[in-house]
């Protein structure tokens, strides 16, 4: 079935409507995605809800190929690129038929093709296109196990034994080292897994004995390997030459990239960081897939209020919206969700970011080079000779950048920009600490958010859980709230790897810059003093957000109290 016509059917049922058909089509021609996959992402109908709309179509049977388990033996009868030509992958075999999951079981070439090829007639079940993409890439991106490489280095231990003393290495042994079939099928490993796991980061970390690898799934590092010590050398060597990075440089810091082709369509980039430590060099690889970027903000976790006092202030025509956090806490994803909601073909809009983690379609992107001299104030000074009308810098970290930054937004530019402080109000006191005086930052300031990132509980195993309602009411929670909360939690299973957590949802705290909040900063108000008085005005902040992600069932106390500090 056509994209075309897979979209007017899904109208015509009134599964979704002719204005969500028409922007997944934009969507779909920003990311090269395909329409039922991006409809998904956009949130308009589940993958469950096209594939049961395809077996009604169709009439035959629909299979849901994310709880069903293929065996290796029958993946092997059809190559990767037959599944990725016709969007097919076999699930079956039963006597002389091969049951294959097809999301067009009217394409008899498709059938032909995979009859001649393994001798079994087909018999066909319907599921979507994403559905068996993502089979794809989970059953022929397999590879081998830790194990099996393991096995590979006791065969070959004589031939990699590595001296201890680094700096007795030269550029050349390394460079064989890393090149040696066990060490690359090892990066491979490390890097696959990291991926089908979910993390957003990998570290590569050497100690005096051992040499440990961690992934950060949903925000926390877990232990995930223990390669031999011996390896250390090449590991790294191996993560060099991929990234680009000088490897006989071994006592200096180097940033590198990391680009895969995962498939049809798909890629995968990882931001490389390479730091000398006492026992080695210790590497931190940041994820970056561009396919689970979320760019529909109100599927990001805003409350109504807060989701709407954010959208007035993006679309205001000048003024500064600052968005505050740790590294990692999603900062980028809620200015780039901004951003794509903004991104019009009247609409001249920059950015300046150290790094550019995502490509935008339609928005002129900046990277930032220190080592030239080009960085954020520099950036800002050329961006207000481009004429333009939105500008977006990454980061506000000394006074020349938020000197300009204020003068922008005050000159009729949209500024939106980001800091690192604990909360809303407090990034008012980090900029009158920076040097800028109180009636600029009144002048120029529409609104200032603050984030994190909570874990949430795994849908597969959720269980209401009993929680002490004396520890419920010290966390924040109201009387009426601690007595009615039906407190969820996960119980640990296969799809969460036991953690009872999958995923994570954002905690907003979002202070529009009112009138009277300014006239307090005009009179030095401190930063505590301004979060009273914005909550009193309705303002949420991160514990409360958090505490009502806990009674929707969202999240755990436990991870609320972990990232948020009490009111």
């Amino acid at each position: 079935m056509s994209q075309s016509r897979l979209g007017e059917l899904l109208v015509r049922e009134k599964l979704i409507s002719l204005q969500q058909l028409r922007k997944a089509q934009d969507e779909q021609k920003r990311s090269g995605q395909n329409l039922g996959y991006t409809l998904a992402k956009l949130g308009y109908i589940s993958d469950g809800e096209i594939t049961n709309f395809l077996s009604s179509q169709y009439r035959l049977p629909a299979i849901n190929l994310d709880e069903y388990e293929i065996d290796a033996e029958v993946v092997k009868l059809v190559s990767r690129e037959v599944c990725e030509k016709h969007r097919i992958i076999p699930v079956s075999r039963s006597g002389q038929s091969l049951i294959v999951a097809m999301s067009d079981p009217t394409n008899l070439n498709a059938m032909d093709d995979i009859k001649f090829l393994t001798n079994f007639s087909v018999e066909p079940v319907v599921a979507s296109e994403p559905a068996i993409q993502a089979a794809i890439e989970r059953y022929y991106n397999a590879g081998p196990s830790y194990e099996e490489v393991m096995a590979d280095f006791q065969l070959d231990d004589e031939d990699i034994d590595f001296k201890a003393d680094e700096e007795e290495i030269n550029a050349l042994e390394l460079e064989r080292a890393s090149a040696d079939a066990p060490v690359v099928r090892l990066v491979n490993v490390l890097l696959l897994n990291a991926i089908r796991k979910g993390a957003s980061d990998i570290h590569l970390e050497p100690y005096e004995k051992r040499l440990r690898v961690r992934y950060r799934i949903d925000g926390v590092l877990h232990e995930e390997m223990t390669p031999p010590l011996k390896l250390k050398s090449a590991l790294v060597s191996r993560l060099k030459i991929m990234s680009q990075l000088d490897i006989a440089e071994r006592r200096l810091p180097q940033d590198g990239r990391i680009k895969l082709k995962l498939g049809k369509g798909r890629e995968m980039d990882f931001r490389v960081s390479v730091l000398p430590t006492m026992w080695g060099e210790k590497v931190v690889l940041r994820l970056l897939d561009k396919s689970n970027l979320q760019l529909d903000m109100t599927k990001l976790g805003f409350d109504n209020a807060p989701l709407d006092d954010f959208k007035w202030a993006i679309n205001q025509p000048w003024g500064m919206v600052l968005v505050t956090g740790p590294t990692g806490s999603g900062k980028t994803t809620t200015l780039y969700s901004g951003l794509s909601d903004l991104n019009k073909p009247g609409v001249n809009i920059s950015t300046a970011e150290d790094p550019v983690e995502y490509n935008l379609h339609g928005i002129n992107q900046v990277q930032m080079h220190e080592e030239i001299g080009l960085n954020f104030a520099m950036s800002l000074r050329s961006f207000l000779r481009q004429d333009p009308d939105i500008i977006m810098v990454g980061e506000i970290r000394d006074f020349e950048t938020a000197e300009i930054a204020v003068k922008a937004a005050l000159t009729g530019h949209l500024v939106l920009s980001t800091l690192h402080t604990n909360d809303a109000p407090a990034t008012i006191s980090r900029l009158l600490n920076m040097g800028v005086e109180p009636f600029l930052i009144t002048a120029s300031v529409n609104l200032v958010l603050a984030q994190r990132l909570a874990r949430k509980v795994c849908a597969d195993c959720k269980r209401p859980a009993e929680f002490d309602r004396p520890a419920l009411l010290d966390m924040g929670f109201t009387e009426e709230q601690a007595a009615t909360a039906q407190v969820m939690k996960g119980a640990g299973c296969q799809t969460c790897s036991g953690t009872g957590y999958k995923g994570r949802v954002a905690l907003y705290e979002v202070m529009r810059f009112t009138d009277d909040l300014k006239e307090m900063v005009l009179q030095g108000a401190s930063a505590a003093e301004l979060k009273v008085a914005a909550i009193k005005r309705g303002m949420s902040s991160l514990r409360m957000s958090g505490i009502r992600k806990v009674i929707d069932g969202v999240t755990t106390p436990e991870e609320i109290m972990r990232v948020t500090m009490a009111d």
